[in-house]
């Protein structure tokens, strides 16, 4: 059997396994300021440093990214959820101290730090995930694939193999089968939710998997956040508010805020033209204390400490009733009670999209919500209660199981690297 490489790269988080010398999966271990993990940040940071030459470009991933990120005070150029270009044809490059990158320069680079971190060699056979539906208006797939590609080979992988994600968490999950079952799989990560229907059996060739169905939708855990966001954050620093122009009274334009959808584009809006403007909003506010803070924020160059502000708010909610969130940063502070209840109205619009999307894989599976004998959630949204409340009402909670929400794609695929049939698991 080749030694192979399962790869989970995420729009949020990257997970890499293998199998060890006892025939187990175990995934990629990193430390980083003392902390361990294995579910690794998909971010970049691009910085120079000078010398009595030339300048020299500088990378970094993950958490040692983030630290540059935070240590330049946004002097550098930092990069997340950049799998959500993958598919789209609109994005051919972008500029980066002087050099155009392609989306297959920035995964390759991302991949080459994440080895080094990992202290280890790749084998040179990987089995990558890949969602059901990339993000994006009109994604092409075909593109993805090529782009993928491109950069596993750049990285020294010469035999590289696409499954669907939920594909890899249903084969983790089946592995606990003990009889024939019709499981649906919900994988939710940071960019897309996906759906897959397959019949699992088990046969003379050991696991037998019949896809049935595959769909997903381009919203996911990214989403949720910017819900809270929008809601607390941006109606702190205006957003509602209105000015006087002209003897007029009118709102202050909305597309101030939406760059709080990626918190890194915070730190370029500093530099900006809406940043000019939002100068000259001040002074017509009718609520000057909002913008005020808006621009204290922006000063401050606090996008991050926002982020892990809502990460953590999030997570409290999913484990009681209300959570407090707090963002205290160069005198903008921020607190306000968030009731579960009201969270789980705003975001309402993603769950609907959620639900139509479980239709449609139902539909093609030809199978009713009564012929699902398991569902298997995973990915890190899957922890919302109002997600998991979604499947329960549908499908009855006993059916509903999770568990490794963060790796089981990752150990999926290292498990199907064993199959001597791989083709069978395949993405087309």
């Amino acid at each position: 059997m080749n030694a192979s490489l399962g790869l989970d790269f995420g729009t949020t988080n990257t997970v890499a396994t293998k199998m060890n010398a006892d025939g187990k999966v175990e995934a990629f271990h990193f430390s980083h300021a003392g902390e361990a993990f294995d579910a690794f940040r998909s971010v970049l940071c691009f910085w120079q440093t000078q010398d009595d030459v030339a300048p020299h470009n500088l990378v970094e991933a993950g958490p040692w990214a983030i630290e540059q990120f935070l240590e330049l005070a946004g002097d550098c150029r930092f990069i997340q959820s950049f799998k959500t270009f993958a598919a789209s044809p609109l994005f051919i490059d972008t500029l980066i101290h002087g050099r155009r990158m392609s989306f297959e320069d920035l995964l390759s680079r991302f991949l080459t730090r994440v080895r080094a971190h990992a202290g280890v060699d790749f084998p040179k056979r990987v089995v990558i995930g890949r969602p059901v539906k990339f993000a994006g208006g009109a994604p092409d797939e075909a593109l993805a694939r090529t782009r993928y590609e491109a950069a596993l080979r750049a990285v020294g992988f010469e035999q590289i193999h696409h499954v669907y994600e939920p594909v890899a968490a249903a084969y983790f999950f089946a592995q606990r089968l003990d009889a024939d079952a019709n499981i649906l799989v919900a994988d939710f990560g940071g960019g897309t939710s996906d759906f897959s229907v397959v019949r699992f059996s088990r046969g003379a060739r050991g696991l037998n998997y019949t896809p049935l169905a595959h769909a997903g939708v381009g919203v996911a855990g990214d989403a949720f956040d910017y819900r809270i966001i929008d809601q607390v954050v941006a109606r702190a620093f205006g957003k509602g508010s209105e000015y006087s122009s002209w003897g007029k009274v009118l709102p202050v334009p909305n597309g101030y805020f939406s760059k709080f959808s990626r918190w890194h584009e915070l730190s370029i809006m500093r530099h900006s033209r809406d940043y000019r403007e939002l100068q000259q909003l001040l002074r017509a506010s009718l609520d000057p204390d909002r913008i005020r803070a808006f621009l204290a924020f922006l000063d401050a160059d606090a996008g991050y400490e926002m982020y892990r502000a809502v990460s953590a708010t999030k997570m409290a909610l999913s484990q009681g009733e209300e959570a407090q969130f707090a963002f205290n940063v160069a005198g903008v502070d921020i607190e306000r009670t968030i009731k579960r209840a009201d969270f789980e109205k705003w975001i309402a619009p993603e769950l609907a999209e959620i639900g139509a999307c479980v239709d449609r894989a139902l539909s093609e599976a030809r199978l009713g919500e009564a012929d699902i004998d398991r569902v298997f959630l995973t990915g890190g949204t899957s922890f919302v209660p109002a997600v998991r409340a979604l499947f329960a009402q549908r499908f009855g909670d006993s059916k509903i199981e999770s568990g490794d929400q963060l790796v089981s794609i990752a150990y999926g695929l290292a498990l199907i690297a064993r199959e001597e049939e791989l083709g069978r698991w395949a993405a087309a």
